[in-house]
């Protein structure tokens, strides 16, 4: 199964989510939104499969600076084009495995959707 893991470095969840991918040997390509932005098309892709408001990291020090008429009456199409504008507001990390997708870092979820067969 082909691992795409999309998210920011240096950030400590994307940390822990390399680190148990690491420690399952699990082989994955990584994106870096902060530096390459958000892959054309992505955002609402994600948003299709996981609902835009899962994908909004609205407790980061990003969104809270976003003002807050920018934030009133979201729509997807709002919501999305302020996610494409601020990249660090998604949720991290985003992780692409075959069909499936994960947004945020649950360990438990990962074993259950990236663990390999022995």
């Amino acid at each position: 199964m082909k691992v795409a893991i999309y998210g920011i470095r240096n950030c400590d969840t994307m940390k822990k989510a390399f680190a148990w991918l690491d420690a399952h040997r699990i082989a994955y390509e990584f994106h870096d939104y902060k530096k390459a932005g958000a892959p054309a098309g992505k955002l609402k892709n994600w948003a299709e499969r996981a609902g835009w408001e899962k994908l909004v990291n609205s407790r980061g020090p990003t969104w809270r600076k976003i003002p807050e008429a920018s934030k009133a009456n979201l729509t997807e199409a709002r919501a999305l084009a302020l996610l494409q504008e601020h990249t660090s507001a998604i949720r991290r990390p985003v992780v692409e495995a075959g069909e499936r997708l994960l947004v945020g870092f649950d360990p438990d979820e990962f074993s259950r959707v990236l663990r390999r067969a022995p």
